[in-house]
């Protein structure tokens, strides 16, 4: 057990007791989120949403209790239907009586089914290569990451929320889709196929904007049902058919589904996602600008070095023997042209490094749109003005252009649909 033992100098109240219990088995694994099979009995929900049942078979039984709303009660379920269940064992205090709190609830033949038909897909890839094929490494920087999630949803909103503080200004495509039910998985696979046209060089300089270069597939945690869109063949051949990296961030860490085995990279949630493969910019530049302090003080000890071996080798050649002196020169003559060589090998690939980052970052700098002859619009108070519907007419507000900023005022708005 895991639960630490508390020493008492007296007998415990009942009470007391029973706490202790209760947090013993709160903090033991093997008493938390336990799939369980057993014989329905005793079933009966009531008014307030809650359901009581008891979960048993020929050895033994316990009973058990599923909270209004924690999860999804198939409607074949009803006494002497066999289940399996994900419960956790505890306490009610009051009566001292132990129970199971049910998260997760399915009849085993149903259960079955699903089951195995996951198994055999995941069987069908593994015999195809496709488990252990070398998988796509993310961009250091992404220049434009596509998003496939439910619109609106709290998993979306954590991500922008991580995506802003870790790189301001990112590029960022949301394609909101349904992410459970039965239209889930066409539409996370035609969103699929809209990325991959995104991330065609050709498409994306009609839009006038980088190619897509990661994807990112998720939703927050729920039932196996409402994760299964994730574990159809469908939807796993898609992600299989990106030409970009594809990062599946479905459901909880505990959750593994075949879109998890086949994508390039698994994340345990979809904030998970965002800190895998979006770095943090303001440590970027400060490393960047630790590598330019290093590359200039390495440049100064190879060259004090040098200096320090030339007048060495001055003065050996000032009390040499004449007859060392010819070859004395040749050493030294063979050693400066090593130095100048290897001094420049070494700035050559310094400066191809630092012009590489450099690259990376004026990439995705916003002026690069500007100079494109686009313009940024700001209201009076410096918020940004991304939809027509924002503005008022005879709102002022401030263009801004690569060479400056123009006063602009509001004098009719037109709007179309998305």
């Amino acid at each position: 057990m895991t639960g630490r033992a508390e020493v008492t100098t007296g007998p415990l109240a009942v009470g007391q007791f029973v706490s202790l219990v209760k947090r013993t088995l709160s903090h033991e694994p093997m008493f938390q989120r336990q799939s369980i099979k057993g014989e329905v009995s005793q079933w009966k929900s009531y008014p307030s949403g809650h359901t009581y049942f008891t979960l048993r078979d020929d050895d033994g039984q316990l009973s058990a209790v599923i909270w209004k709303g924690r999860c999804t009660i198939h409607p074949s379920i009803k006494e002497g239907t066999e289940v399996v269940v994900t419960a956790s064992l505890d306490v009610y205090v009051k009566r001292g009586n132990i129970q199971l709190i049910v998260e997760r609830i399915e009849p085993v033949n149903t259960l079955g089914a699903m089951e195995e038909a996951k198994r055999m897909l995941i069987e069908r890839l593994r015999h195809e290569g496709e488990l252990d094929r070398v998988r796509m490494r993310p961009p250091f920087v992404p220049k434009h990451i596509a998003i496939i999630t439910g619109a609106g949803s709290a998993a979306l909103a954590d991500m922008h929320r991580l995506i802003d503080n870790r790189w301001p200004g990112m590029r960022r495509t949301v394609i909101g889709v349904l992410v459970q039910g039965e239209r889930a998985p066409e539409e996370i696979v035609r969103a699929l196929a809209l990325t991959r046209r995104m991330a065609r060089p050709e498409t994306a300089e009609k839009r006038s904007e980088p190619p897509v270069d990661l994807v990112i597939v998720g939703r927050g945690g729920g039932s196996p049902e409402d994760l299964w869109a994730f574990n159809l063949e469908p939807v796993v051949r898609a992600i299989l058919a990106s030409p970009v990296p594809v990062v599946s961030a479905v459901g909880h860490e505990s959750d593994l589904l075949v879109s998890d085995l086949v994508a390039d990279v698994r994340a345990s949630t979809p904030s998970n996602a965002i800190e895998r493969c979006i770095p943090v910019r303001a440590e970027l530049e400060q490393w960047l600008d630790e590598l330019d302090h290093r590359l200039e003080h390495a440049a100064r000890r190879t060259f004090g070095d040098a200096r320090q071996r030339l007048v060495s080798l001055h003065a050996r050649l000032k009390v040499a023997p004449l007859a060392g002196i010819n070859a004395a020169k040749r050493t030294l003559l063979a050693q400066q042209s090593n130095l100048n060589r290897a001094t420049e090998q070494r700035f050559s690939r310094e400066r191809t490094r630092l012009a590489g980052l450099e690259a990376a970052l004026q990439a995705i700098h916003p002026r690069r749109v500007l100079e494109r002859g686009y313009a940024m619009t700001q209201t009076e108070d410096g918020t940004v003005i991304t939809k027509a519907g924002s503005l008022a007419v005879g709102q002022a507000f401030n263009l801004h252009f690569v060479d400056g900023t123009a006063e602009a005022a509001v004098t009719d708005i037109h709007t179309k649909e998305e």
